[in-house]
């Protein structure tokens, strides 16, 4: 009985570990080429609900996704545009974004559907076991036994790893969040890395956002991403601004978010506030503990002027 606990338990919290490793390591992505993100939330929030209407108006869950990813690489485009063309400040450019997705996000959802008691409902994701690896004892079931953006996570963790650790170009843009004026000098693009990781990071980001709705509950509502934007920051900090820290920072904060959920479900004795505030409590506890431990890339939220002696 306790093993087949452990196991359901353990595959919920693989469940929710997607938006927090999609949204966490877009940042660190960007972060790596000096851009400092504060508009998860806002960039989640426009995912979930234009990856929400996409799916809903045309059946299909992959077009809903792709309308996400799409809407995320705007946003990514316009947070590099302001601050690398324009070299406007990247954390108003950041928050003025965020505010803006607040109320895209809602807007788009009553233009489409409406003010109605019943939202409409989507099909969720469906698990895809994956043969063989799917029949192991424990294992199976946790880790092969889940819908393909669980699986899409946990490869793009690996690639990350790799890419920025064990490749050229990887390392040619952790020199630009360190030193862009170096990388600059010895041919590295890197006005051209920081529009490339930002869109890649705003896509990342809005896949985070439209998870939601396609696993969690089949609809959208207002606040659904529930703050888990503004935990991708903080995990980032934690994970030390590397992928595989920030893999490991994932499952403890979606592990600390199921037994949130499960103590309410199983009503435990406490106030719902609370059980809404453990996750926080838990950044701030883990903070405490490793502060003295963060490492962020040396240029990180700076712009670059190549005609400039110093940041801007």
């Amino acid at each position: 009985m306790q093993n087949s606990q452990f196991v359901q338990f353990a595959s919920l919290v693989m469940l929710a570990i997607v938006p927090y490793i999609l949204a966490s390591q877009g940042t660190m992505l960007a972060g790596q080429t000096g851009l400092f993100i504060v508009s998860q939330e806002g960039v989640m929030l426009v995912g979930a609900s234009v990856g929400f209407l996409g799916a809903f108006l045309s059946g299909s869950l992959l077009i809903g996704l792709l309308l996400a990813a799409l809407s995320g690489a705007i946003a990514g485009l316009a947070l590099a545009y302001f601050t690398t063309t324009l070299k406007l400040d990247q954390f108003v450019i950041g928050l003025a974004i965020f505010f803006l997705g607040l109320g895209l996000s809602n807007l788009f959802f009553k233009l489409v559907v409406g003010v109605t008691l019943q939202p409409p409902i989507i099909p969720t994701l469906k698990a895809v076991p994956i043969p063989l690896l799917s029949q192991i004892p424990i294992l199976g079931p946790i880790l092969f036994r889940q819908n393909l953006m669980v699986y899409f996570s946990i490869l793009l963790s690996l690639f990350l790893i790799y890419f920025l650790y064990y490749t050229s170009w990887g390392l040619s843009l952790r020199a630009v969040g360190e030193n862009p004026k170096a990388a600059d000098s010895v041919g590295v693009p890197v006005a051209r890395s920081r529009y490339i990781t930002a869109i890649v990071a705003g896509m990342l980001m809005a896949l985070a956002g439209a998870y939601l709705p396609m696993v969690y509950t089949g609809s959208y509502t207002d606040g659904i991403v529930n703050g888990r934007g503004w935990l991708a920051i903080a995990l980032t900090f934690l994970g030390g601004w590397s992928p595989h820290l920030i893999f490991v920072g994932s499952l403890f904060f979606a592990g600390v978010e199921i037994l949130a959920l499960r103590a309410q479900v199983l009503g435990v004795g406490l106030p719902y506030q609370f059980l809404r505030m453990i996750p926080y409590l838990a950044t701030i506890f883990v903070m405490l503990l490793t502060y003295k431990r963060l490492r962020t890339p040396a240029f990180l939220g700076l712009n670059y002027d190549r005609e400039s002696r110093t940041s801007i």
